[in-house]
């Protein structure tokens, strides 16, 4: 699609290494007002029964493009440069709409228990969520709470939903038009809200059509500097991970980021060399 803004390779490295990708304030507000009457109106159109608002609006595997077309607001937003070239980068022009729902919580209503959207999935490949938020949010009204490089440990649903607490992990409250990207396995959970109001929020899904290889602007990746960082970037360990190198999580990237780059050179630290030197080969071909 010309005329997106496509990420750059430190940012893609990002959201391989993390699972996330967070653009604080990127939509106008023109669209936020339009999105947030558009949401209001979802939710009171369909009473609350927000599997059938799913069902009904947007039929699953139906290529984006064709998606949203007489939308005011969610249609608009999704279409903006900033966010069609997020799309483009992760997932690939014109992607499959996997689904999509208007979550609301009430004042005083409960939060959700700690879960990722998906049943144990070992794909490579990846779909992306984006989660808009049209309002701002503060501390009070809850928020979305996640876990940053969870999504390389593959769970079903919500087996992780006993827990409450991780080093390091985050909870988004921001000004009106901040939008998350996440990767299909990251662990999140919605807070419940103290605040006066309710609290919208704009999820979709979306399903890869064509290879992820090279989706982004590449321009700077053979860059030394560019190099250099995408390196660092893919050795962070989380807080939360295993003392003391998240050694999994750290190969778990680099066979990504292979895949994403047709860089079969790639590595970090020289973990993924040292299995393919031992002649473990069967091994990485079964890491998610």
């Amino acid at each position: 699609m010309s005329g997106v803004n496509l990420l750059s390779s430190r940012q893609v490295a990002e959201f391989v290494s993390r699972g996330i990708l967070r653009f604080d304030a990127l939509v106008p507000d023109e669209v936020n007002r339009v999105a947030m009457e558009e949401m209001r109106g979802i939710q009171e159109a369909f009473a609350g029964d927000r599997r059938k608002a799913m069902r009904d609006r947007v039929p699953a595997g139906k290529p984006l493009d064709e998606c949203f077309t007489d939308s005011p607001g969610l249609g608009r937003f999704l279409r903006l440069p900033e966010i069609a070239g997020i799309i483009e980068s992760l997932v690939g022009p014109n992607p499959s709409h996997d689904h999509n729902v208007v979550h609301v919580r009430q004042p005083g209503g409960d939060g959700q228990p700690l879960h990722a959207d998906e049943i144990i999935d070992t794909r490579l490949r990846f779909d992306i969520q984006l989660m808009y938020w049209p309002h701002d949010v503060a501390l009070c009204d809850g928020g979305t709470f996640f876990v940053p490089g969870s999504h390389f440990r593959r769970i079903n649903d919500q087996d992780i939903a006993r827990y409450k607490n991780f080093r390091g992990q985050e909870r988004y409250t921001g000004p009106a038009g901040t939008v998350l990207v996440l990767h299909h396995g990251i662990w999140h959970c919605a807070r419940p809200n103290r605040g006066t109001s309710p609290r919208y929020m704009f999820k979709i899904r979306l399903n890869p059509r064509v290879e992820q290889a090279r989706l982004w602007d590449t321009s700077d990746l053979d860059d030394p500097e560019v190099r250099y960082a995408v390196t660092q970037t893919l050795a962070y360990r989380e807080p939360w991970y295993e003392q003391p190198t998240g050694l999994l999580d750290t190969v778990n990237r680099v066979v990504l980021w292979r895949f994403l780059t047709g860089d079969d050179g790639f590595d970090v630290n020289f973990k993924v060399g040292r299995l393919q030197a031992r002649g473990e080969d069967r091994l990485l071909s079964a890491l998610p």
